[in-house]
């Protein structure tokens, strides 16, 4: 069976960074979408350690083939087309919804489309993607949805109160989408990280308990059987996973002195 994998956000460092953590057998096909092909291509050739010819897809020394798709993840009214279009092939046995923005708190509140662009990106361009590629693999009875979260949902914050709605709408969703699909054959696994230090972070102080995408990668990577791309068990993933019981502490530290944290 030829297994097909589909990273939304396909420039995503924590993104490719799962794929390339997965123990993906010969002859599997990876579908990288986003808005830039010229990076997504890079990126897909770097992925698959492949020489630098062969479109649309090429294959590398780990014997994978690799295309790129176009996807916007603001365009909600074209993404039933655009699973329709990608699933026309076979429906993906691994979405992985890596798309992201981060957009600095004093510039989202200062620039309202950017704020709604942030949250558009972050959220509702996940839920309208995954519902329609979650109504394909549930026809099918198989497949596994893994929808990265943030330790921003667990609790709102001042300095990224935008980011953190938008990561918790999408938390939200994932647990709801998940109980949803239970007994289906359909699993979806949430994970939460830390403080990720990369691009997306760059020139950030890092927060207690950072992470790296390396070290995510490793551990979505863990959760699947490399041979079916199932998840092993359902629930969440939290990297690292001290950071479960500091979600815990976060939850009950009273408002008051919550107000006062900069962190």
């Amino acid at each position: 069976m030829t297994l097909r994998v589909l990273l939304l956000g396909g420039t995503s460092e924590i993104g490719l960074a799962i794929v390339g953590a997965l123990r993906l057998p010969a002859g599997t096909q990876v579908i990288l979408a986003g808005r830039d092909t010229q990076r997504m291509e890079s990126a897909g050739k770097a992925l698959a350690d492949a020489s630098p010819s062969g479109p649309p897809g090429w294959g590398g020394p780990r014997g994978w083939s690799v295309s790129v798709a176009r996807y916007d993840a603001t365009d909600v009214a074209s993404h039933q087309a655009f699973a329709d279009s990608v699933s026309a092939e076979g429906v993906p046995d691994l979405v992985i919804a890596a798309t992201g923005l981060l957009i600095p708190q004093p510039l989202a509140a200062a620039d309202v489309p950017q704020a709604a662009s942030m949250i558009t990106t972050n959220f509702t361009g996940h839920v309208t993607t995954l519902l329609a590629f979650a109504a394909l693999m549930r026809a099918r009875g198989s497949g596994t949805i893994v929808v990265l979260s943030s330790v921003a949902a667990i609790r709102p914050r001042k300095f990224n109160s935008v980011y953190g709605a938008a990561k918790a709408g999408l938390d939200a969703f994932a647990r709801g989408l998940a109980d949803e699909l239970h007994g289906t054959g359909v699993s979806v696994l949430l994970v939460r990280p830390g403080f990720v230090a990369g691009r997306m972070t760059e020139g950030m102080a890092p927060a207690p308990l950072a992470t790296t995408p390396a070290a995510v990668g490793a551990a979505v990577a863990a959760a699947l059987d490399p041979a079916t791309l199932r998840a092993r068990r359902t629930g969440v993933v939290w990297v690292p996973v001290p950071l479960a019981g500091l979600a815990t502490v976060m939850r009950l530290i009273p408002r008051p002195l919550w107000r006062k944290l900069e962190r």
